[in-house]
Order: structure tokens, then C-alpha cells, then sequence
């Protein structure tokens, strides 16, 4: 009787650097992205506006601004750029002292 066994490489305990960091990149931008669903939150509640409003102001769509709210997204800087300037508020600080 001929028996074929596969044997197939058993991983390391200790994971892969790259894994690593591309973990730690994600927490990364997942913390960044929480804090300007904060920063959303607060002046979407200061300004009266709904998701939907928002979303129309954007010319994006409700479930987009959501998934955004619940930190789950990561925004281009173009997103960025439109949250500030249709919210009214700085999200990202510091760009504007290097200027001279």
C-alpha cells in the first residue's frame, strides 16, 4: 500500500515583518480616521445637519459619510479637503506655518 503524505511548511510563531507593519499602519490610519469622524460628529451636530445633508453638500453619497463617521474609512486627502471645507473646520494643522 502506497501512501502519499503531503507535508506542508509549518509557519513561524514569529510573524513576518511586513505583516507587522502593515498591521501597525493600519491602527495607524484607523486611529487618525476615528478622529475626524470625531471632529465630523461634533460639527455636523453644531450645524444641524444631517448625514444625508452632508452628503449632498459633498456630492457624495449617505452610506459613504457613514462609513466615514464609523471610522471605517480611509479618506484620500481630496476627502479631507472637502470635509474642511464644507464642515468648516481644520483637520489637517500645520501645513499652513511652512508657508513663507
Amino acid at each position: 500500500m502506497n501512501t502519499v503524505i503531503h507535508k506542508t511548511p509549518c509557519r513561524t510563531l514569529e510573524a513576518e515583518p511586513q505583516t507587522v507593519k502593515a498591521r501597525q499602519d493600519k491602527r495607524d490610519w484607523t486611529q487618525y480616521s476615528r478622529t475626524i469622524a470625531v471632529l465630523m460628529s461634533k460639527r455636523m451636530s453644531e450645524l444641524g445637519l444631517t448625514q444625508k445633508m452632508l452628503a449632498e453638500k459633498m456630492n457624495c453619497t449617505q452610506q459613504y459619510i457613514s462609513k466615514m463617521l464609523k471610522g471605517e474609512k480611509n479618506m484620500s486627502l481630496e476627502t479631507i479637503c472637502k470635509i474642511e471645507n464644507t464642515l468648516g473646520i481644520e483637520i489637517i494643522k500645520g501645513t499652513d506655518e511652512n508657508k513663507q
